[in-house]
């Protein structure tokens, strides 16, 4: 079983939201002293949680900066910031996750991030005897915070998108590195579905990369000097390249992906699944549809209620009510998620590469710009332009880290990249990016999980 997509006290906001939640929370934020508010315990995963559960008890909480969290007996448990958006704990056998509370939406939002909104806890081996909680950072003075996301209320974002050639000239003139080329397509769309496409407009900057600590770097030193699951002694560990369409569903594509290949890993390719990124639009309460969503929220979804295969949900590319079967068989086991580096903030490219070759492919967010729209092949390399005919908004798109290499004749370091836009895009539906300079952000933010081999 799994929640109804929307909760019925939410259903006004989320209908708004213009890219995930607005929420706009940071480490500074949040960390300090927390009371949750909790409900009945010894529910399942269908219980819906609003604001109109019963107390019945209280559990106090100290988040330290970055990632522990205490009781008031020193018991030591796990805490991580997901983006901007929410923050998970896990503390004495239990499991707490909740969006911050926000209220309105796009640029009219509010956030207040001394307080979450209804979420869910859990016993943390297992996901049962679920309850509903809220949380208030204690004693706190906190002001709200006025939303910093775009303003994509304008009519400029409804019109079509429109061929600037010019534009594509000044990106060949800056760089040497790749080469953008027209996409036809493009100029059915508007330019909000093209943002929307590349996973809605950005309102956070990434953390920074954590710092290389030297047993790390020996550790990396000691990998090949390339590496693609595309061809692991002559076999092919990666799913087919799948569109996305003009949903929002990033986040989905790249997990699902992720899953996808570690499963064929993990069984020797024995295994070829596609699973259900529908199932993840239409049915997931971590995330908010084709309007946007996060890897490590869809990752603690497969654990907490599994997953379906394509054949059984299959994409649509739509919002809609969930309405999968219930014959469908869910796929369980998948207890082990977590940020690249431990905690939300800590990746660096070192530690990427030792996930990549030692445990599979992993997904990473990254910040879309108009020219990387028009890449078609070679290294990207941000050649820091923007297409004013098109004013497009930095995005947040999610992805799949596949390999790495270095290009022989000019020595760049480079990662190379599973998208979602179909295989007519870029090279073959991949694209290389350089490595090693963090460049638009890809190297600040990755989640990986572990896969069964019963999967």
């Amino acid at each position: 079983m799994f929640l109804s997509k929307v909760f019925v006290v939410f259903a006004a906001i989320f209908a708004t939201v213009e890219a995930d939640t607005p929420a706009n929370c940071t480490f500074e934020d949040v960390q300090g002293t927390w009371v949750f508010y909790v409900g009945e315990n010894g529910h399942d995963n269908t219980l819906k949680c609003d604001s109109s559960f019963k107390v019945v008890t209280q559990v106090r909480v100290h988040l330290l900066f970055p990632d522990v969290a205490l009781d008031d007996n020193y018991n030591r448990g796990f805490w991580t910031m997901i983006y901007n958006q929410g923050f998970e704990v896990v503390l004495n056998g239990k499991k707490y996750f909740a969006f911050s509370k926000y209220v309105g939406s796009g640029s009219k939002a509010v956030s207040y991030c001394d307080q979450t909104l209804p979420g869910w806890s859990h016993d943390a081996d297992i996901s049962r005897n679920w309850a509903c909680y809220y949380g208030k950072k204690e004693n706190s003075t906190q002001a709200p915070k006025i939303s910093s996301a775009p303003l994509l209320s304008s009519s400029v974002y409804d019109r079509p998108y429109k061929l600037n050639k010019d534009f594509l000239a000044t990106i060949t003139e800056k760089q040497s590195s790749w080469f953008p080329t027209v996409y036809p397509e493009y100029e059915t769309l508007t330019l909000r579905q093209l943002m929307s496409r590349a996973g809605g407009p950005k309102t956070f900057t990434s953390p920074p990369t954590k710092p290389i600590k030297a047993d790390e770097l020996m550790a990396s030193a000691e990998l090949p000097s390339a590496f693609d699951w595309r061809n692991v002694g002559g076999i092919d560990y990666v799913s087919p390249v799948r569109n996305q369409g003009q949903c929002g569903s990033c986040y989905a594509f790249s997990t699902m992906a992720m899953f996808e290949a570690r499963s064929r890993i993990q069984s020797d390719h024995s295994t070829s699944y596609v699973l259900s990124t529908q199932d993840i639009v239409s049915c997931s309460e971590y995330s908010q549809g084709c309007e946007g969503g996060f890897p490590y929220l869809i990752s603690k979804y497969a654990n907490d209620f599994g997953l379906v295969e394509e054949s059984c949900y299959p994409y649509i590319g739509e919002d809609t009510q969930c309405t999968e079967s219930a014959s469908c068989k869910r796929h369980y086991g998948f207890n082990d998620y977590h940020y690249v580096g431990g905690f939300y903030g800590a990746c660096n490219e070192p530690l990427m590469r030792l996930e990549l070759v030692q445990n599979g492919p992993f997904s990473v967010s990254f910040e879309v710009t108009s020219d990387f729209l028009h890449y078609k092949g070679g290294i990207y390399v941000n050649p820091g332009l923007k297409d004013k005919f098109n004013p497009f908004e930095i995005t947040n798109h999610a992805v799949l880290v596949v390999g790495y290499g270095i290009d022989k004749e000019s020595d760049m370091k480079y990662w190379i990249v599973k998208n979602s836009w179909g295989t007519s895009w870029g090279e073959a539906g991949y694209f290389r990016i350089r490595r090693g300079t963090n460049e638009l952000s890809i190297e600040s933010e990755a989640v990986a999980v572990s896969v069964p081999k019963d999967f």
